[in-house]
């Protein structure tokens, strides 16, 4: 007999995000807004077991929509465990697929450094690369957008952006697609998808 297939790394990272980073309640956002839910990606991102599913999920969604590129960043600091995460998994793949592409990782400072060489960009960084900028929760898309303009400014082609969790409000997406000057936005979930699977486990324990 065939056995079934076991979750995929997305479906195991939507139901650990639900479980741990989810909160329903009253919240103030960093857009100024209000909302009856909140969700705190890090927690999960820096999970030991949600740090590999990210990585992973996001390094096969790239895959699958078949996105060319050399690196993967975005501003610090929600960013930083995803670019970590996605480079790791993508040595991962190419030492168990031999071929595979490697992803690089860099980070966006929200500010020059004012000592140094006052770089803004940390990790790689080589003009007329192809790169993909990473978020984890995408609302009004100003710090997605902050970092897709460094990468720009860098000399760099944005090849796609994705984040982890799309709120679907406040016109981030609108905005993300016209900073990316056509590259396509990706996401894993919506919020809306966590927020059924943290009610989804709730009511299971009850």
């Amino acid at each position: 007999m065939m056995s079934m297939p076991g979750p995929t790394h997305a479906q195991q990272l939507l139901s650990l995000l639900a479980r741990t980073s989810f909160r329903l309640g009253q919240f103030k956002l960093s857009s100024g807004g209000t909302s009856d839910y909140y969700i705190d990606c890090r927690t999960t991102t820096l999970h030991a077991e949600g740090g590999w599913l990210t990585g992973h999920a996001l390094l096969e969604l790239l895959e699958e929509k078949g996105i060319d590129a050399e690196a993967v960043g975005g501003l610090t600091m929600g960013a930083d465990p995803i670019v970590s995460n996605v480079a790791t998994a993508s040595a991962w793949h190419a030492r168990s697929r031999p071929g595979a592409p490697l992803l690089h990782g860099f980070l966006v400072r929200k500010a020059e450094k004012a000592h140094g060489t006052g770089r803004r960009i940390e990790g790689f960084c080589r003009e007329g690369a192809r790169v993909v900028i990473v978020d984890d929760v995408c609302t009004t898309g100003a710090s997605t957008i902050n970092a897709i303009e460094a990468a720009q400014e860098a000399g760099m082609t944005v090849a796609a952006v994705v984040c982890i969790v799309e709120r679907e409000e406040a016109g981030g997406r609108p905005a993300v697609e016209a900073a990316a000057k056509g590259a396509p936005f990706l996401r894993l979930f919506t919020a809306d998808e966590v927020r059924a699977e943290h009610v989804r486990q709730n009511s299971a324990t009850d």
